[in-house]
């Protein structure tokens, strides 16, 4: 469930009207929905309320402060895999100790400022990363608390892309070596083994892979309680899809069910790291259309946003649902790719799509754009960082503000033997 729905015919955002927001800010622009936000949020804590857990929003997704700074208002921490992440997380609010730091490469000075922070600990995804962050801590005269983040070796069933749990991907420890380098861990000076950590990927439709991996989570911990080693949290990731088509995905209370079944009896601390869950289906990419373009084998929709403000048609083939934003009066539909003007034949957001007949200066909507929307946006072809909206009831606010060429190139310089 979402907050935008029609009223008399126009789309609105809670109770914003987007042609309003269009008129406003201008378009492209993101809006996102507070309403939303917090309901789905309190929809997964609720799913795993049996559990002793803290639920950290994976910044990822959605890193506008204005959006960690809504979930942090209902009890979020954040899962961060970049300095600049962890950042945005403390300035919207995110107490430290709330705060995991997650991700492959994090280098010297990234876990130096981590440990400086105090947040509630480090994932762990290599031995050189652990030996490295053992001299940063000692050095600083901390025990850094950590998880090692283990490579199960699953198989999500999900994009290439976004798979994480495989033997093959880069993330994690395999799982074969994590026992050993779990004890090797807590020989060391500078690091406080806490427990492990597991992500199999994004955009799970299935359940079974969790299970998958839920077990060999529990065999790791039995293992280690063996060898009398302490293991106190179990940190899950995140992953549970969601539905941007009308295809079905699994609710949160059944993934909730799931741990419960799996995991409930290990007497440990979960740490749950859900993003596109709460974010996706709480943002739309609003649009308008420039033209409508007749070729001799398509019908082009050319609109204002492009490639650059949401990647994942041309990423990831990934669909979402265009509509427009008043109410079509007939059933009438026309077969459009839906295009932008970046040159790049891969700057499509859908092809073949029927949609309500469409004409310039048609404003239309992308659904299920609130997640790995404006955060993998960028300025190719020198487009401007378009705005992010946030709304509340009847009340909005410009939460980033549209990035034009001008301040990029003031970021910008000629060489000393130019001028």
């Amino acid at each position: 469930m979402d907050h935008f729905q029609y009223k008399n015919g126009e789309l609105y955002a809670e109770d914003v009207a987007l042609t309003k927001l269009a008129e406003e800010v201008g378009t492209p622009f993101y809006v996102y929905s507070r309403a939303t936000l917090e309901r789905h949020y309190n929809v997964f804590a609720d799913a795993v309320k049996e559990l002793d857990s803290t639920i950290c929003f994976a910044v990822k997704a959605n890193s506008n402060i204005a959006v960690i700074k809504t979930l942090a208002d209902l009890g979020a921490g954040a899962d961060v895999v970049s300095v600049g992440e962890l950042k945005r997380a403390l300035k919207a609010g995110v107490p430290a100790n709330k705060v995991v730091f997650s991700g492959v490469g994090k280098s010297r000075s990234d876990l130096e400022y981590a440990v400086k922070a105090g947040i509630r600990q480090i994932n762990v995804e290599s031995e050189e990363e652990l030996v490295v962050l053992s001299d940063v801590a000692t050095k600083l005269g901390a025990r850094m608390p950590i998880v090692l983040r283990v490579n199960p070796n699953v198989d999500a069933k999900t994009h290439e892309k976004i798979s994480t749990g495989k033997s093959d991907n880069k993330f994690g420890i395999d799982w074969t070596r994590a026992v050993e380098v779990y004890q090797r861990a807590s020989n060391m000076s500078g690091v406080d083994p806490k427990g492990l950590a597991c992500h199999i990927g994004s955009q799970l439709v299935d359940l079974e892979p969790f299970r998958a991996a839920f077990r060999r989570m529990k065999e790791m911990v039995g293992e280690l309680r063996s060898l009398g080693l302490d293991v106190t949290r179990v940190d899950l990731g995140g992953g549970l899809g969601i539905p941007y088509e009308e295809d079905e995905t699994p609710l949160p209370v059944e993934y909730g069910k799931l741990v419960v079944e799996e995991l409930g009896d290990l007497g440990v601390e979960f740490e749950f790291e859900p993003g596109r869950m709460i974010a996706g289906n709480a943002g739309l990419l609003v649009s308008e259309v420039l033209y409508v373009k007749q070729a001799p084998t398509k019908t082009f929709a050319v609109i204002d946003a492009a490639m650059n403000d949401l990647m994942r048609p041309s990423l990831y083939s990934a669909y979402h649902a265009i509509v427009p934003v008043f109410e079509p009066e007939t059933d009438e539909k026309v077969t459009y790719d839906v295009v932008g003007p970046i040159c790049e034949t891969g700057d499509t957001f859908a092809k073949d799509r029927k949609l309500p007949k469409l004409a310039s200066a048609d404003l239309v909507a992308f659904r299920t754009a609130g997640a790995y929307g404006a955060t993998m946006s960028n300025t190719y072809n020198s487009r401007a960082l378009i705005p992010e909206v946030m709304v509340s009831g009847d009340q909005y606010a410009v939460v980033r503000k549209r990035v034009d060429i001008e301040e990029l190139l003031d970021l910008e310089s000629l060489a000393d033997w130019q001028s």
